[in-house]
């Protein structure tokens, strides 16, 4: 088969390439090309799991009317949807949902599904994770990996961060340089801000390495760690303290209640737009409603809405996070809600009949012992907040036979980025 062929782009998919195929009905995952475009493209690898090859885009012959310049040099490694108006981009994204629970479920999917926008395409994200490269003169600068490779990118600073970030990000870049700490030594930068511009940060590095001067804690930097994290681990896990200064964790009101949580802690990167969710999820609350939230994290869906329910108990299996959630609840002097720090699948035995069940899982979702559970004893409501629209639909359609979708909201938590968030709110059949 020849490498370089002509195809007409059909569409965009879940994960945000565009499709195509050849001559021979071969499909073809392909990065930066939107529906409509006639392109050039070199085939790079076949994927036998799925099927199909990946190629990349040699020359746009025919360009689509939607499509414009990105604003960054490496916009396909953290931005690919730059290359189309933030309009296509919410369209497509209402598509490909659709697309999605409409193939993994039997539930009757509105036609046009709603989606809530962000009031920002960029500047809107509140963390960041940096790794690095080396420049030609030895100095470092930061970088992303580059889409589909093993190798890094060097970066300016990333246009969907916002300006606190970014003014931090350039602080510690300087520091790292005048230190001269070895390329290899690096392994990557976590930055952390609130809406109010505090940032916190921490560096990982790969040798037990030690300093004579070390970033001022002031202005918007209000603390910053350096861990050891061994070769072998993930770039932002944490082996042993090297050095601190300064607060360790960042506070942030949602719909007035004031939330603490740490650099490592999950909060949502696009506070606005979650503070929407939690609007629409206030709406399903009732003042006799018993809520468990599994996957509660420091509790920022449950706390914020401590007035809209009789009682609340949030799970998660991070001990980190749970401390922080018990700070919040006495902080806050909350005296209807409760933490535990344990797996969802291991407690169980909790849910009941009477209980409102919100589930905010990791992407891979939720445990079959939590699904087991439902059908065991399904509560009257349950409410999903996820990440991943194909494993919330696979797990709401175990769930189809005892409960009814009473909405689909999407959300645009990360503009010019494939990724959505899909909120599902399924009711009890009587």
């Amino acid at each position: 088969m020849e490498n370089i062929h002509i195809v007409t782009i059909e569409k965009l998919i879940f994960g945000g390439q565009a499709l195509a195929k050849l001559n021979d009905g071969q499909v073809v995952f392909i990065w930066g090309a939107l529906p409509g475009e006639k392109v050039e493209i070199e085939l790079l690898k076949k994927k036998k799991k799925g099927n199909y090859f990946e190629a990349k885009i040699l020359k746009i012959i025919e360009a689509s009317d939607k499509r414009q310049d990105p604003i960054s040099d490496h916009y396909l490694s953290c931005s690919p949807w730059q290359i189309m108006t933030i309009e296509e981009e919410e369209a497509w994204k209402k598509n490909i949902a659709k697309e999605v629970y409409e193939k993994f479920t039997s539930y009757n999917i509105p036609a046009d599904i709603i989606l809530i926008k962000s009031d920002k395409e960029y500047g809107y994200r509140n963390k960041i994770e940096y790794s690095f490269s080396e420049k030609d003169d030895q100095t470092v600068s930061f970088a992303f990996f580059e889409r589909g490779k093993n190798n890094r990118i060097a970066i300016s600073p990333c246009k969907l961060a916002n300006e606190t970030i970014n003014n931090t990000a350039s602080t510690l870049l300087e520091w790292i340089n005048d230190m001269a700490i070895p390329h290899r030594s690096l392994k990557s930068l976590v930055i952390r801000s609130n809406e109010k511009g505090d940032t916190i940060a921490a560096l990982f590095i790969k040798d037990k390495l030690a300093f004579d001067e070390y970033p001022e804690i002031k202005e918007s930097l209000q603390g910053f760690k350096i861990y050891y994290s061994t070769h072998k681990s993930p770039a932002s896990r944490p082996d042993a303290l090297l050095y601190e200064a300064g607060q360790e964790y960042l506070k942030e009101p949602i719909k007035d209640t004031p939330l603490t949580y740490g650099l490592l802690s999950f909060f949502q990167v696009n506070t606005p737009v979650f503070t929407k969710t939690i609007e629409n999820i206030e709406k399903e609350l009732t003042p006799e409603t018993h809520l468990l939230d599994f996957y509660s994290g420091v509790g920022s869906i449950g706390l914020p809405l401590h007035t809209k329910y009789k009682t609340c108990t949030l799970i998660d299996s991070s001990k980190q996070a749970i401390e922080y959630a018990m700070k919040n609840i006495e902080s806050n002097n909350i005296k209807n809600c409760e933490a535990h720090c344990v797996e969802a699948e291991k407690i169980t035995e909790i849910i009941t009949e009477n209980h409102v069940l919100i589930i905010d899982p990791p992407r891979a979702g939720l445990h079959k012992d939590v699904i087991a559970k439902i059908l065991d004893t399904p509560p009257k409501k349950i409410i999903y907040l996820s990440c991943n629209l194909t494993t919330q639909a696979r797990d709401i359609e175990h769930l189809h036979e005892l409960y009814t979708l009473k909405s689909i909201t999407l959300y645009n938590y990360f503009p010019r980025t494939p990724h959505i968030e899909g909120l599902c709110i399924l009711e009890r059949k009587k």
